[in-house]
């Protein structure tokens, strides 16, 4: 009787901690999707918190049985006892999960990025953060695969954000011509092009309006060896417009370029080539 009153306390205490880890990543699921813009609430706490819910929960439940089966009362006073031996063992052997915890604290804390945010890690990843864990956050690439990075690696890391403040990106685009061809009428093409964009945004103020201050400004940034270099100024709402945007001028500029007598140069080299007297010296 004793043994089946401790089965139905250990496999109750389990039913409810599942059946309560479940329903309130349900209920903060539902929540994060439909009500966390419209309460103007943050979606980075509630789904740090959804994915924390489960490790409080089974820790909870553990308590519970432990102080609640009398046959366990040896197994926690020994426990207890060798807390510190356990301590040393388990953070030894658990450096990297603890970092990745404490890494997923200091994230939720200082909000380096948040959930829907367009980030730069290091180097090698870009995408949309799409979940933040306590071990981990999940990032959405551009071929829509899921990018799954550790948080003590993320601490060690420099964070590029789009989207924390402004999303407004103003886009530096590059093009080179020929030191023989029309600079003044480059510059021109390439800022008719930029400003009929539909994507391209107009930040200038009213008073630069009125002192007839272009809605792109180009710019003559660089002599280089064999080409002139030229930079447009380009603003759009977001890091994704952006990148049409410059896509789509590297095109319409490129033929119109052709079109106008605008050379795009390419590297090469003078080579001189001297040739050894064609008469032997006179061996007498």
């Amino acid at each position: 009787m004793e043994e089946y009153q401790v089965l139905l306390k250990v496999g109750g205490a389990l039913t409810i901690a599942f059946l309560l880890n479940f329903s309130l990543r349900r209920v903060l699921k539902v929540f994060i999707n439909r009500y966390a813009k419209r309460v103007s609430a943050d979606a980075t706490s509630f789904s740090f918190l959804k994915n924390s819910v489960g490790f409080i929960i089974f820790c909870m439940a553990a308590i519970y049985i432990l102080q609640n089966i009398p046959g366990l009362n040896q197994v926690k006073t020994a426990l207890f006892a060798s807390a510190g031996i356990f301590a040393a063992i388990i953070g030894f052997a658990a450096q990297k999960a603890f970092a990745n915890i404490i890494g997923g604290v200091f994230i939720l804390i200082f909000r380096p990025f948040r959930v829907g945010d367009v980030i730069f890690i290091g180097t090698d990843y870009r995408g949309v953060v799409e979940e933040i864990t306590l071990r981990h956050i999940i990032i959405r690439n551009y071929e829509n695969r899921r990018i799954i990075i550790p948080n003590g690696i993320i601490s060690d890391e420099t964070i590029v954000n789009s989207s924390i403040s402004d999303s407004r990106i103003k886009k530096h685009i590059e093009f080179s011509i020929d030191f023989n061809s029309d600079i003044d009428k480059a510059h021109e093409i390439i800022r008719q092009e930029a400003e009929k964009h539909p994507l391209t945004m107009d930040v200038r103020s009213p008073e630069d309006i009125e002192k007839g201050n272009h809605k792109v400004v180009v710019r003559t940034i660089q002599l280089m060896e064999y080409a002139i270099k030229l930079r447009a100024y380009v603003w759009s709402k977001d890091s994704d417009d952006a990148f049409l945007i410059a896509c789509d001028l590297n095109k319409i500029v490129l033929k119109r370029f052709k079109e106008e007598g605008i050379v795009i140069p390419y590297p090469y080299r003078n080579v001189i080539i001297q040739h050894a007297d064609a008469e032997k010296p006179d061996d007498r």
